[in-house]
């Protein structure tokens, strides 16, 4: 993917659409639609049924929490209406509230699922470490006043790779029905006055990340020894564990999938981050039973399309 092409505004897209949306999650009250307060998906379907002059759902790759921003948030739905790629994409942001925008739209087979067909999830989180406190940042950084040790942060935070029973940093209110995930990696740099910690995942428990990053900051303070966390993972008791970090640092940045379904790569967020140079999918998948499950139901899924499409021609 380039940062610019053209969008075109002449073939109706027809069948299930991809689509990536990236938001600022600071006036919501997460990406799920709730009675009792705005969210992200109901702003983003309001701007889509305008679109289509009809109602429109749409299903998420990941829900993000109160507060919790996403560049890469992959979505899919089932149009119903016939609209141009153009027209979704800036259509949609013409309705849409300046904190959400649409990045990309693309036809996929009718089998693709953002939740389901998911390999996997990856987020930064990311700390401003100075004296002072952020302005034209606030809202998109957690500020630390005390010098952070990140490399100790790192080396304590390498307990947690694996498959593994994270109770300990699970929300008490999380709904999954197991503890259990698969942490692929998680690093902590420092660049500058910034501390990011980057961690990916087949997925993540309520509020997993930041009590991950809550932990990790007292590691870094010197409050806690770098064997903190390995501890605390073997608690496997929320009750025992250490804070939960601010909202408002967590960036929910990219949502893998098997290369099969051809979804534009595009540079991981935030912006704040640009610099580092890496681009989405650019970080192995390690083997799961899962993950070669879902790579396998995709491939048949984009063959079995592939083979109806050129009968069509044929036809």
């Amino acid at each position: 993917m380039t940062f610019f092409h053209r969008l075109d505004d002449k073939q109706p897209l027809r069948g299930r659409l991809a689509m990536a949306v990236e938001y600022d999650g600071t006036a919501y009250c997460g990406w799920q639609r709730l009675k009792h307060s705005a969210s992200v998906q109901a702003s983003l379907e309001q701007a889509m049924s305008r679109v289509a002059a009809a109602p429109v759902s749409v299903m998420c790759s990941g829900r993000t929490d109160s507060g919790v921003h996403a560049t890469r948030q992959v979505i899919h739905f089932d149009p119903p209406s016939l609209r141009s790629e153009k027209a979704w994409v800036f259509g949609t942001n013409a309705n849409l509230p300046r904190d959400i925008a649409v990045r990309w739209v693309k036809p996929v087979a009718d089998d693709f699922h953002a939740r389901f067909s998911a390999l996997a999830r990856r987020y930064r989180y990311v700390i401003l470490n100075r004296t002072s406190p952020p302005v034209l940042e606030r809202h998109n950084v957690t500020w630390c006043r005390d010098p952070l040790d990140a490399e100790a942060m790192h080396r304590a935070a390498q307990a947690l790779v694996g498959e593994n029973d994270f109770s300990t940093f699970r929300a008490a209110g999380c709904q999954s029905t197991t503890p259990w995930r698969h942490l692929h990696f998680i690093e902590v740099n420092r660049y500058g006055p910034l501390v990011v910690i980057d961690v990916q995942g087949n997925a993540f428990l309520h509020h997993m990340i930041r009590n991950i990053a809550g932990a990790l900051m007292s590691v870094g303070r010197g409050a806690q020894d770098e064997g903190h966390i390995g501890r605390l993972l073997t608690l496997r008791d929320r009750t025992l564990g250490d804070v939960t970090a601010p909202a408002h640092g967590l960036h929910f940045v990219d949502c893998l999938f098997d290369e099969s379904w051809e979804l534009p790569a595009e540079p991981l967020g935030p912006n704040l981050l640009a610099f580092l140079g890496e681009w989405s999918g650019e970080r192995a998948v390690p083997d799961s039973p899962m993950a070669a499950y879902r790579r396998d139901r995709s491939r048949a899924a984009n063959a079995a399309a592939a083979l109806a499409a050129e009968e069509g021609d044929d036809a």
